[in-house]
């Protein structure tokens, strides 16, 4: 950016970084704060220090949270035997705003990729394989994507993790999900997933 301080040439370096946001984003996104600075930027950077200084990764599942152990886990309701592991904790956070599962969850971080070098040590499978015993689970959902990574994960996690029963979430066509608009592997995953009608 022409003639613009150092502070604001930093600043937005660092949010070209962000998902989402290139180069000219981030100056757009930049110009919009310093034109609202005090009901926006001063109130980012107050919200970014306090989740910097205050957020931290829950040391048994991996959520987000104010302490050590995350609400979730430290929750006795929450010990249903269930374990829903999932991919990242936005992942988390989706199935949670759903209301639909009452038990505990592993964030494993990522998915094992070969193409991106990232194996079972960088994802705390490790960990989730001792949580099992310790937490007395009885089944384990995996909740991750149905893509190639997704389902060489999956594969991995069902080897690895004997002696508990394995599950998946069904695949297939969406609530309110037209046919016509759906790709041959959702169609073909919604055949295979199919059930009686009650």
């Amino acid at each position: 950016m022409a003639d613009a301080p150092p502070e604001i040439e930093e600043l937005i370096a660092l949010m070209a970084r962000l998902p989402g946001l290139g180069p000219r984003s981030a100056r757009r996104a930049v110009l919009h704060l310093m034109k609202r600075r005090d009901r926006l930027l001063v109130p980012l950077a107050q919200s970014l220090a306090a989740v910097g200084a205050h957020i931290r990764e829950c040391s048994a599942c991996g959520n987000l949270g104010t302490g050590d152990i995350c609400t979730i886990c430290a929750d006795p309701a929450r010990a249903t035997g269930q374990l829903c592991v999932v991919a990242d904790v936005a992942d988390l956070w989706a199935m949670e705003r759903a209301r639909v599962f009452a038990g505990r969850y592993h964030v494993l971080g990522g998915l094992l990729s070969a193409l991106d070098a990232i194996g079972p040590d960088d994802l705390g499978i490790p960990r989730l394989a001792g949580r099992l015993g310790a937490e007395g689970v009885t089944e384990v959902i995996l909740a991750l994507p149905a893509t190639l990574d997704g389902q060489t994960t999956m594969h991995y996690l069902a080897d690895r993790l004997a002696g508990v029963r394995i599950t998946t979430l069904a695949q297939g066509v969406p609530v309110g999900g037209e046919l016509d608009w759906l790709d041959e592997g959702t169609i073909g995953a919604a055949l295979r997933a199919r059930r009686d009608l009650e």
